[in-house]
């Protein structure tokens, strides 16, 4: 299969885009280069042209990068050694006195590090709900460069227009980043609906087995990506061989498994909307979701990302720390179940007031729901619920 070849399904890119059979030994899995150097046949003059040195290039973080661009509709693709450093690394092309306009519920890590780190380079940050593209617009100034959103939003599952944002964010000579972590490339694709940038934590779905940390980064222009990839060569944020390989493997089940995830977090969605014992439930494939409309046209599937407010920390600690089939632990997108309490673990570092505004209460509870079955998982819950 050719790795620029777009008249294949996604299951079947998932499967074959970026690999090709190893040269030497025909093997149909891409090898693990786990070298730091290589070899030149003579002074200056690396083989292939880029491969003098391993964090400039690898043939299996190569490879992974030729898949997620396929994935995500891109023409090229940058891996990174975690969704942090893909999102610093995007960031980093701006200079001081450049702004960023964000979505407000983004992913603590995210916040932390706008705020506390690129902050002080002289970068300015201002956060707005992104659900409100006039908010956005207002939001907007002569010297804003960026516009970063998350959609879904981590853990409020807020959803943003992302061709609206386009539009508005190329108007003012801006780009639009979307952070997919949440929606996969199975279930979103930003690209085609005008983004700039796409970007992963491919820690979480793409990867999907709990065992890697890292970031991915598609984009459709030559001269972005030649950005990302000096940049990440200058600051060395480069995923390990190993990193890459499992990813690669991780990607090729990426749409069975989201199948199964969708399927499921719908199940538990109604589920949860249904028992009493539950204030509130919040997940884009409900109809009660008030962007469900939105939801629809630009997502696929809806994933196993769901939400919900039991009140009080006393409940949420009753529900947490009893389950049996979802483990209490920060991240997402793995084939376990997950559970954690974003205002004491994942969002504990975003201040209780920005916090309090966007709902991110101590009786808010986000569950990743697994790839299991669903009977078990929807038991597990019930049991602990109904107690």
């Amino acid at each position: 299969m050719s790795n620029a070849s777009t008249d294949f399904s996604f299951g079947t890119k998932a499967i074959h885009a970026g690999v090709e059979p190893e040269p030497v030994t025909g093997a149909i899995m891409t090898p693990i280069f786990q070298t730091s150097t290589y070899v030149q046949p003579a002074v200056g003059e690396p083989r292939a042209g880029s491969y003098d040195y391993g964090r400039t290039a690898n043939p299996t973080r190569e490879a992974l990068e030729a898949s997620i661009a396929a994935l995500e509709s891109g023409s090229h693709g940058v891996a990174f050694a975690s969704g942090l450093a893909a999102l610093e690394a995007i960031v980093k092309r701006l200079s001081a006195g450049d702004h960023v306009v964000s979505e407000e519920n983004t992913y603590g890590g995210t916040t932390r590090m706008f705020n506390h780190v690129l902050s002080r380079l002289g970068i300015e940050f201002t956060y707005v709900d992104a659900r409100d593209v006039d908010a956005v617009a207002s939001a907007m100034r002569p010297n804003t460069k960026l516009v970063h959103v998350e959609t879904p939003t981590n853990p409020m599952m807020k959803l943003c227009d992302i061709r609206a944002l386009a539009d508005l964010a190329h108007a003012h000579d801006a780009l639009l980043c979307v952070d997919n972590t949440f929606a996969s490339p199975f279930n979103q694709r930003p690209l085609e609906l005008g983004a700039d940038f796409t970007m992963h934590s491919s820690t979480k779905y793409v990867n999907g087995h709990s065992d890697v940390i890292g970031g991915l980064v598609a984009v459709r222009d030559d001269a972005l990506a030649d950005d990302l990839f000096f940049i990440r060569k200058s600051s060395g944020a480069v995923p390990g061989p190993m990193d890459c390989f499992l990813t690669l493997r991780g990607i090729k089940t990426l749409h069975v498994r989201m199948m199964r995830h969708n399927e499921n977090g719908q199940a538990v969605a109604e589920f949860l909307e249904g028992h009493p014992r539950v204030d509130r439930v919040l997940y884009p494939g409900l109809a009660s979701h008030e962007q469900h409309d939105l939801a629809k046209s630009q997502m696929g599937g809806f994933t196993g990302m769901v939400s919900v407010d039991v009140g009080t920390l006393a409940r949420t600690r009753a529900l947490t720390e009893h389950l049996k089939i979802f483990s209490l632990a920060e991240s997402l997108g793995g084939v376990e179940s997950l559970v954690n309490v974003p205002a004491l673990m994942t969002h504990g570092s975003v201040p209780e007031d920005r916090r309090e505004a966007m709902g991110i209460t101590p009786g808010l509870v986000r569950f990743s729901v697994g790839i299991e079955d669903i009977d078990d998982i929807i038991a597990d819950l019930d049991r602990v619920l109904s107690a």
